[in-house]
Formats: structure tokens, sequence, C-alpha cells
């Protein structure tokens, strides 16, 4: 599959995820986010910030940008846990709430809006400098993203007639900076 194909799919993947987050927030509000179910169940307000964080921290290793997320944003969104949480406990992060939840879809969108710009501007070429091929090497092989790269040749076409970027793509960049 050519990169500029590859591109085009990713660029689709991520604005039809971006839409998810912007559709699921549209119909809640702050308690919804907040509701604590009972002990050992974590947030959506955990959920949200994880990912959202941790996408806008990977975004450096794609560019060298720092994080959108700084004291600022804290003081704004009023996260109760500053942390994305990758490294915590569950009685830990059952603690995570929002603040305010119409700060933090202002961060969100921020964060969304830098990388589909970034995608936008992205010369395909660029692709075979941030992705790893298989066999990954120890350091990928054990991350969250290989595990959810897929088997090898399994294309989506087969299922719904859009090209899906190859299942072995993991960001290049994760490994230099190990």
């Amino acid at each position: 599959m050519s990169n500029v194909a590859v591109l085009d799919s990713l660029t689709r993947r991520m604005n039809a995820m971006f839409s998810l987050y912007e559709d699921a927030l549209s119909s809640m509000d702050t308690s919804h986010v907040n509701h604590f179910e009972r002990e050992g169940v974590l947030p959506i307000a955990f959920s949200l910030f994880h990912y959202v964080n941790m996408h806008d921290a990977s975004f450096m290793l794609l560019t060298g940008t720092p994080p959108i997320w700084n004291d600022d944003w804290q003081a704004r969104v009023g996260v109760g846990v500053n942390d994305h949480g990758k490294h915590r406990t569950v009685d830990e992060m059952v603690h995570q709430r929002i603040g305010d939840l119409g700060a933090f879809v202002e961060y969100m969108r921020a964060v969304f809006g830098r990388t589909s710009a970034w995608l936008k501007d992205l010369d395909p070429a660029a692709l075979d400098r941030v992705v790893i091929t298989r066999p990954f090497p120890p350091q990928i092989a054990s991350t969250f993203s290989a595990r959810v790269a897929g088997e090898p040749g399994l294309r989506s076409e087969e299922h719904t007639s859009e090209l899906q970027s190859p299942c072995n793509l993991v960001c290049r960049l994760l490994l230099e900076k190990k």
C-alpha cells in the first residue's frame, strides 16, 4: 500500500475517533463524567483524561513539540489527579475527576486539532521515518501498541471496503526515545 493511501486512511481514522469523543461528550455533563459507580471502577473522567493526555504527550515523540498540558491547563480543567495514570494503580486513579468539563473539551479539541493539522501537513514520505515493521524489536514488542497492531496481513477492506494502514505500524520514534 502506498504511503499516500496509508496517510489518508490514518487521517480519516483519527478524525473518526476524534468525532466519537465529541459525540460522547456532547451527551454528558460533569456529573456523568465524574460519576462514582463503586470501588475499583474508574470514572469516565479517568478514561477521557488518560486518553487525551497520553495522546498529547505522545505527540512529542512524533514531532518534538512539547505537550499542550501544563499548569495553566491544570488550573483551568482542575483534574483531581494531575497525572494520566499510566503508572498508577486503580486505587489511586479511582479519584480522578474533571472540575471544568468545558475547559477539558477545549483542551481535548486543542490536542486533537494539533494532530489533525500535523497529519494534514505531513509528507507521505515521512511515514517511513515513523513506522516500524514486524518483527518488532523487544522494547516495542511488549507495548500496548504492538499488542493491538493485529496479525500480519489482516486488511479491513475485506469487511469495510476501506483501506487500513498496515497492521504493523508502530511509531519508530518510540523506539528511538527508549
